[in-house]
């Protein structure tokens, strides 16, 4: 009887469900994936916390991550809270209400320049990065908190009179990424950095990605951003997804495989998404 009864608990417990682990992004247009076909993918897969606006749920790049995740077989249960033109002092004040729960991940996403009105000065994403970590950390002393560091803007550094003018392209990036990196230091329960602009750098170094498309795209490159030389194109959207699937993960990007779901799905060739995913092993290698 004894051991009917062991085999049945043993059984019982094999046909329970597995939880999946809860991710949280936080952002804004950077995040949604704005002026792309990132922003209206798969946002069933997803729960956006501010629901739907204009009868519209976004998916952006938390969708991209879900996807990835799916076909890493990895059970991610993934909300977003995002707006656009916002840094992580917004979503402080104005909508800790609906973040203030237990989460296994959090993905921190603050505006493009640091500060909007001060670009380059990380003293806001540094206090509220902090305040973030003691909210969630008290929530659940486990969780796992990542930030993204986002990426150049070509709008603030070709025209003149801009805050990166005359500067290379690269230089907002390690500059958006210094900041982050102070963020880390001054709130010790941040788990790691997602070096988004980094491997944008990167992508452009190795002659994937063309550093100023405004003069014309050289043979075989991307263009990383959108339309406006400010948000990413599906290319910068889909390279963002991969740094963030790989750093919260630890999965290695190029496991993927080029003929990978969601860069099929954003119209990228097998060719390069396969280029993508290297650029983000090498930078989350280094």
């Amino acid at each position: 009887m004894k051991t009917l009864i062991a085999a049945v608990a043993a059984l019982s417990l094999a046909a329970a469900p597995a939880w999946a682990r809860t991710i949280l992004f936080v952002g804004n247009s950077f995040t949604f994936g704005a002026n792309s076909a990132a922003k209206v993918y798969r946002p069933e897969t997803v729960t956006d916390l501010n629901g739907p606006i204009d009868g519209r749920t976004i998916g952006g790049v938390p969708a991209l991550f879900k996807a990835m995740a799916d076909e890493a077989g990895l059970d991610y249960q993934v909300s977003l809270e995002t707006v656009g033109g916002k840094g992580l002092d917004f979503h402080y004040t104005q909508k800790l209400p609906l973040l203030d729960k237990a989460w296994d991940d959090v993905v921190l996403q603050s505006y493009s320049t640091l500060d909007a009105a001060h670009p380059g000065d990380p003293a806001i994403v540094v206090k509220y990065t902090r305040l973030f970590a003691d909210a969630f950390t008290a929530r659940n002393p486990k969780v796992k908190i990542w930030l993204t560091a986002t990426w150049s803007r070509p709008d603030l550094t070709y025209p003149p009179g801009r805050p990166w003018s005359g500067k290379p392209i690269q230089q907002m990036a390690l500059d958006v990424e210094a900041g982050y990196e102070a963020a880390a230091k001054g709130a010790p329960a941040v788990t790691g950095i997602a070096p988004v602009g980094l491997a944008f750098n990167r992508a452009i170094a190795a002659g994937l990605a063309d550093p100023n498309p405004a003069d014309g795209l050289g043979p075989g490159q991307v263009d990383l951003w959108s339309f406006d030389d400010y948000h990413a194109s599906s290319y910068g959207y889909y390279l963002a997804a991969l740094m963030v699937f790989g750093k919260v993960t630890g999965r290695d990007p190029l496991s993927l495989g080029d003929h990978e779901r969601a860069a099929l799905d954003l119209g990228l060739s097998p060719a390069q998404a396969k280029a993508l995913q290297q650029i983000a092993h090498d930078q989350l290698a280094q």
